[in-house]
């Protein structure tokens, strides 16, 4: 009786074993191909034949494309958690923490392809703005405490409103994210980022502040 509860337990972590790596590797290359081609062009026959996988190895681990795309976005929003997190406890101060920040941010959408974009925009907004809502986006869930440090640490004025702050300098990131128009337009490339966020950021900042900003700014330019 032992012995077959033990081959029981056995077959079944063997199994979970198996479908978590696959998981993890279909999510990853799934990531690089949305990416890269958009999410309509990427079928699941597309995506097994590239893995050199059959499609219903994809459908043991994902119902649907749509259970595939909310676990892509989710992996891919853990990852860019990790490196945000990682960045603000390596840097010196907040100041330092947001220009490398920004970098990050303008680096993940140059990785992704117009079609991504919009298809993420015409088709699965719902999806993205119900991740906003439970905090599942870095970039706004961090926002508030990156405020609050910059405050702690004198970068930032002790008379500002933090709540107010917050959802302006969201309002900022948002503008990256809301234009429904063409990939080449404004909107979504790294100067919107850059010239709004950190002329917001020069109007909360105290003088030490300032410096800061002027110096990683010249050095941004280098």
């Amino acid at each position: 009786m032992k012995t077959l509860k033990t081959k029981i337990v056995f077959t079944f972590l063997r199994h979970f074993l198996y479908i978590m790596d696959y998981r993890q590797r279909i999510l990853e290359e799934a990531a690089v191909m949305f990416r890269t081609y958009g999410i309509r062009a990427v079928t699941m026959d597309l995506l097994a034949r590239h893995m050199g996988i059959s499609k219903r190895t994809i459908y043991e681990v994902f119902t649907d494309k749509d259970e595939l795309l909310r676990g892509v976005i989710r992996w891919m929003t853990d990852k860019q958690k990790d490196l945000i997190n990682r960045t603000l406890e390596e840097s010196d101060n907040v100041i330092e923490a947001i220009f490398k920040i920004l970098d990050i941010m303008t680096e993940h959408l140059h990785k992704m392809s117009p079609a991504f974009r919009l298809d993420i925009k015409r088709y699965h907004n719902d999806m993205v703005n119900k991740l906003k809502e439970d905090g599942e986006i870095p970039y706004y869930k961090e926002n508030k405490e990156i405020i609050i440090q910059g405050i702690k640490q004198g970068l930032f004025r002790e008379d500002i409103d933090i709540e107010i702050t917050d959802r302006c300098m969201q309002e900022v990131v948002r503008m990256t994210s809301n234009n429904n128009d063409s990939a080449t337009d404004d909107f979504t490339n790294e100067k919107v980022i850059r010239d709004f966020y950190i002329n917001y950021m020069r109007g909360i900042s105290t003088q030490k502040g300032l410096d800061l900003i002027n110096y990683y700014e010249q050095q941004h330019r280098k």
